[in-house]
């Protein structure tokens, strides 16, 4: 368990870094075409979001752990957010068979891709965590995840020295239209903390909470950590993706890094 002065520091550090985040965030949801269009404005933003990252990584390292909590702080329900129930043709006919024919890909810059079914990643060695989860729009939850270490995949498959990043493909939809989309650097992608989870409390991930399998990087805001998944590509850069910003939220004014 945290000891009590520990936490304090953390919890306030934790609040500084969220706070810039947000501030950032909330830059860039002005929104206003004049603003949106200002090279002025976008250099701040990107000002902000590498002052963030550095400020992070200086003072917790580039493997300094997020907070775990006790079992008795878990929340007795964990808040949903964003797609709660996919209603894309693809996601709806896996979850008919209870995604006995789902799979996960990871491919792009790595020696071996690999394909895995929802039962081959359960049996994967696991990493059980309590964390806490802070939303952009300000509240959070504890909950405990399970599932197998990304870092331990992505050394499976072999990660080429061209790779920066790390793409998680998602099988739901926000807007009808576009498919949630997010990326993490590989210092964050490695993190012993970042999983990708298929259970939630002991059980497995519900709908609401991203079934199949969801990541969590809990060293970020919630938005980054997609739900849904169904493929992860490594890349050079963002250039074919999306609006090229590396995330669904991004595209529409967020800022890329939202560590906390």
């Amino acid at each position: 368990m945290m000891r009590r002065d520990s936490g304090r520091r953390d919890t306030s550090r934790r609040r500084f870094l969220q706070r810039s985040a947000l501030g950032a965030a909330a830059l860039g949801l002005t929104g206003c075409d004049r603003l949106s269009q200002s090279e002025q404005v976008a250099g701040t933003l990107n000002l902000a979001q590498r002052l963030n990252l550095r400020v992070q990584r200086f003072l917790a390292g580039e493997r300094g752990l997020a907070p775990e909590y006790p079992a008795a702080m878990i929340d007795p329900v964990f808040r949903p957010n964003g797609s709660t129930d996919p209603q894309t043709a693809r996601y709806r006919e896996l979850a008919v068979n209870g995604f006995a024919d789902w799979r996960l890909t990871l491919d792009g810059l790595v020696e071996t891709p690999l394909s895995l079914s929802l039962d081959e990643i359960c049996a994967l060695p696991a990493r059980t965590q309590i964390t806490r989860h802070d939303c952009v729009e300000g509240w959070s939850a504890i909950g405990q995840w399970t599932g197998p270490v990304l870092g331990d995949l992505l050394a499976r498959a072999g990660v080429k020295p061209q790779a920066r990043y790390v793409v998680f493909h998602c099988m739901d939809q926000l807007n009808g239209k576009d498919f949630y989309y997010e990326s993490l650097d590989l210092v964050e992608a490695r993190h012993p903390q970042t999983i990708l989870a298929h259970s939630l409390n002991g059980a497995p991930l519900p709908t609401a909470n991203g079934a199949p399998l969801r990541l969590r990087a809990e060293r970020q805001l919630g938005y980054k950590m997609a739900k849904y998944l169904s493929g992860i590509t490594l890349v050079t850069d963002f250039d074919d993706l999306g609006g090229g910003k590396g995330g669904y939220w991004e595209d529409r004014g967020y800022t890329w890094y939202a560590g906390i």
